[in-house]
């Protein structure tokens, strides 16, 4: 598909609602050529930048190559990997691993641990199944994220290379996949196992048997477990058997590996199909650095560490989803710009969200440990149990403060947010909890006071034995504090008591200005450590203590596990309102951080038409990234010119510019404003990356083809020789990046100096791959030799191609046939503005004509 030494983006179109790739920031446009109120600006500037003088550009970068955004040489691709040949590519509608087999037939088991550790912070488990026989290819997975009681199911038709499957597993990154243990039957595993063990060779493998993946069982799961507010989703699941059948065999195995399982009526249950959002594939994800720089995986400078401005552990993620997966539908698009506008127009409004946003602890988290019963009643499991009643009592005293704010909003999504907060659920439980738990119990950082307040936590005259309970525990704790405050007086040393979870209560002492009797600390003090500049060490008797403060809270926490357990039971049929509420603020945290990253930036509102245009783009990490504005470049594609050829010397900012416009397609397609002045975009429901030649990137010949014929394409290469398909096809373009020559005023040595600008036209640097050879250590003599040789192939290619005026006649009609189109599809200029623009294409079509040459006898005329 590509040929080596090549860089390309491109993009094919799939449906009417048209689509977006870019191309070059042309040089030569005027400050008028845009108009943010209206695409017919973008049509405006479109038959006008050929002959505009230059008004102004950013200087100079010569500090683009980063950690983020390097230009590589003739060896090293756009994305960051060494090949020959690299593309990235824009699609608009119309090691071994791990592996454990479950043995027996009692069901699926294995080690006794989940891989769930195997990946920091990682917590998804993800089930896989694909149909046999003429169903090969139907695929139907199920995950849960054992951090949010959320199980997602979905099913659709891949092609050989899996590349959907390969990407949503990818998006999930899971710490466990489950398949049948018929894709690995024997040692000679199906096609897609294969793939997923090449792909994901740190994930855990794990074998289930086929019986598992039952989907009348998945049915009965779904049933028992989905809570009321998604059983719509019955209707949608009930046909489609594979995601059933993953979800029976994830559920089955999720009762095996953990200690708890989900209380009836209480998941939230979602079905996921692959329409809804446009797909980047793990590879694409990679080279753009969407979510993960590729030169050092804890760097910021990536797309998400640009917009990424979050307070809740649910804004974060919802973020990093719609990086990876950007919207299709315009509408909801727009109603995300709408509210982010309203958010950078009201101080107030934008302020008071903030604050009250960033006090949510995670929802998501919180209704995962209170939707699951643990299978053991411990110490452990009641304190837990005892500080999920408390955060859900503080996330639930914030609700009415984000009611407030959202009451003076305007935009439709805000105001749809603003009433989900008016479901009286929230009161209700609110109430409930009150007549058991202290009014003023609250979630307070620190494990003492966390402490006291999980002692606590429970109203007074509730359960007498619990009162009894915390006086002895109370007498305990001055018991405590009256013994270190004795020994400090004994031995005349500044003593204090502490507090860790480890070590219970024990002894500190700053070593400020003290000096030890004998230069040593008591005997009596043990277990002595020594910090930066202070003592911690314990007694015996402080010890004696601890263990009779520990048997205190034990006895405090078990009868008020028993007080809380009979309020969740009164609650539980109103607290899947927190899915309700989750959802609102993980939306709001994410809207308000795309508007900060507009406070930050200077960003514009995108509009979404059948053309791209943008005006003076910026690359959004390279500018986070720079420590001066990066240099800015135009870009406008349109039916009657879709393919451009973008050549120019290494290091000039070919590869830059491609993933430039990439990543601001998917800026605008979450919703984000983007780099720009101006910028119009075509929806795309696929962006992809290939390195490359790669033989299964296309499944047959036939269906390559039909790709080609309509992508929308920026391709960038060294070989100028390509440069001749303009003269051969009406809708290919040359442009080029430029660069300028200096000489040393003391040795006279010549020296390139990249601009970063992108021009009309062929670049005029040749063979400057000898130049950089010149620079080495080969002996001139190949040098010279290579000089001449490339010089006597230049001039044999360029006499195949000689300039032929009935092409670029042809070319001129097309060109104006094309924008009398987008004009018609388009325009929203006044009758008299939109006589001017014609008599403008009209000057500018004979112009075109005339440059071409007078018409041949055969000519039928134009």
């Amino acid at each position: 598909m590509y040929q080596s030494s090549t860089e390309e983006i491109t993009g094919s179109e799939a449906s009417e609602s048209g689509q977006t790739c870019a191309r070059s920031g042309l040089k030569g446009t005027t400050a008028s050529s845009f108009c943010p109120a209206s695409l017919s600006s973008a049509l405006s500037y479109q038959s006008s930048y050929v002959h505009t003088p230059s008004s102004s550009h950013a200087p100079c970068q010569p500090g683009m190559t980063s950690a983020a955004e390097t230009q590589h040489d003739a060896a090293t691709t756009m994305m960051g990997l060494v090949s020959s040949s690299d593309s990235c590519s824009v699609r608009y509608p119309g090691g071994t691993p791990k592996f454990r087999r479950t043995p027996g037939s009692s069901g699926p088991t294995g080690t006794t641990g989940s891989s769930v550790s195997t990946i920091a912070g990682a917590s998804v488990i993800v089930a896989v199944v694909e149909g046999r026989g003429l169903a090969r290819g139907e695929i139907g997975m199920a995950s849960v994220d054992l951090k949010c009681p959320e199980l997602v199911l979905s099913q659709f038709a891949d092609t050989g290379t899996y590349a959907k499957v390969i990407t949503r597993i990818h998006i999930l990154m899971p710490v466990e996949i489950l398949m049948p243990d018929t894709s690995s039957e024997k040692g000679k595993g199906t096609k897609l196992f294969k793939l997923i063990t090449e792909n994901f060779p740190g994930v855990t493998l794990t074998a289930i048997q086929r019986k598992y993946y039952n989907e009348k069982k998945g049915l009965e799961y779904i049933q028992q477990l989905c809570a009321p507010e998604f059983n719509t989703v019955l209707m949608e699941v009930q046909a489609k058997y594979y995601c059933l059948a993953t979800a029976a065999a994830l559920l089955k195995y999720l009762e095996f590996i953990q200690s708890s399982f989900y209380a009836a009526k209480s998941l939230k249950v979602i079905f996921k199909g692959s329409e809804q959002t446009a797909m980047i594939d793990s590879a694409s994800a990679a080279n753009l650095e969407l979510v993960v720089n590729n030169r050092d995986h804890r760097s910021e400078y990536t797309l998400l560490g640009v917009l990424n401005h979050t307070k809740t552990p649910g804004g974060a993620r919802r973020l990093r989803s719609n990086i990876l997966e950007p919207l299709l539908d315009v509408d909801t698009i727009n109603t995300r710009l709408d509210a982010i506008q309203e958010l950078l127009q009201n101080e107030d409004l934008f302020f008071g969200l903030k604050n009250a946003i960033g006090q949510f602890l995670d929802i998501d988290r919180l209704l995962s440990v209170l939707v699951q019963i643990p299978k053991q009643e411990t110490v452990q499991a009641a304190e837990a149990k005892i500080t999920h009643v408390i955060q859900l009592k503080h996330t639930l005293d914030l609700v009415p403060q984000l009611r407030m704010v959202l009451k003076t909003c305007s935009t439709a999504l805000l105001k749809a947010y603003s009433t989900t907060l008016e479901d009286n659920r929230f009161d209700v439980i609110l109430e409930q909890i009150k007549t058991v738990v202290n009014y003023d119990t609250s979630y307070i950082k620190g494990s003492l006071n966390m402490r006291t307040q999980k002692c606590y936590a429970v109203r007074p005259n509730i359960n007498e034995f619990l009162d009894i309970a915390r006086r002895v525990y109370t007498e305990i704790v001055d018991d405590i504090s009256g013994l270190v405050n004795k020994l400090g007086e004994k031995y005349g040393l500044p003593l204090r008591t502490s507090f860790s979870t480890t070590r219970g209560f024990f002894i500190q002492m700053k070593l400020d200005g003290v000096v030890l009797p004998e230069g040593n600390l008591p005997t009596e003090f043990i277990k002595v450590t020594k910090q930066k500049n202070s003592y911690g060490f314990t007694t015996a008797d402080l010890m004696k203590m601890n263990g009779r403060c520990d048997e205190a809270l034990r006895e405090i926490f078990h009868m008020s596990y028993v007080v809380i357990c009979q309020l969740l039971t009164t609650i539980h049929e109103h607290i899947h309102c927190l899915y309700k509420l989750s959802d609102t603020v993980s939306m709001l945290d994410m809207l308000l951080s795309l508007a900060n990253a507009c406070t930050i930036s200077d960003y514009v509102r995108p509009e979404f038409t059948d053309t791209l245009a943008i005006k003076q783009g910026r690359h959004p990490i390279l500018e986070r990234m720079a420590r001066q504005q990066p240099v800015s470049n135009n870009s406008y594609i349109s039916e009657g010119s879709n393919f451009v050829i973008i050549t120019g010397p290494n290091m000039s900012g070919k590869s830059t510019y491609l993933k430039q416009v990439a990543l601001c397609q998917i800026m605008a397609q979450i919703g984000s404003f983007v780099p720009a002045e101006y910028a119009s975009f075509r929806i795309a429901d696929q962006i992809f990356t290939r390195i490359g030649v790669d033989d299964d990137f296309e499944t047959n010949s036939s269906t390559f083809m039909l790709e080609m014929k309509e992508v929308f394409t920026l391709f960038a290469t060294h070989f100028l020789e390509l440069c001749q398909l303009e003269s051969l096809y009406p809708n290919v373009e040359n442009q080029h990046m430029e660069v300028q020559h200096t000489r040393s005023s003391d040795s006279g040595a010549e020296q390139v100096v990249h601009t970063y600008l992108l021009s009309r036209g062929c670049s005029e640097e040749r063979h400057y791959g000898l130049r950089a050879a010149e620079m080495t250590s080969l002996p001139p003599s190949i040098i010279q030799e290579a000089k001449s040789v490339a010089s006597k192939v230049s001039q044999q290619l360029l006499a195949r191609h000689p300039t032929d005026p009935e092409t670029q006649r042809q070319r001129a009609v097309y060109h104006l046939a094309t924008r009398l189109l987008q004009t018609a599809r388009n325009s929203r200029l006044d009758p008299e503005s939109l006589r001017m623009y014609l008599k403008g294409l009209k000057k500018q079509h004979e112009a075109e004509l005339q440059a071409a040459g007078p018409a041949r006898p055969t000519d039928s005329g134009s």
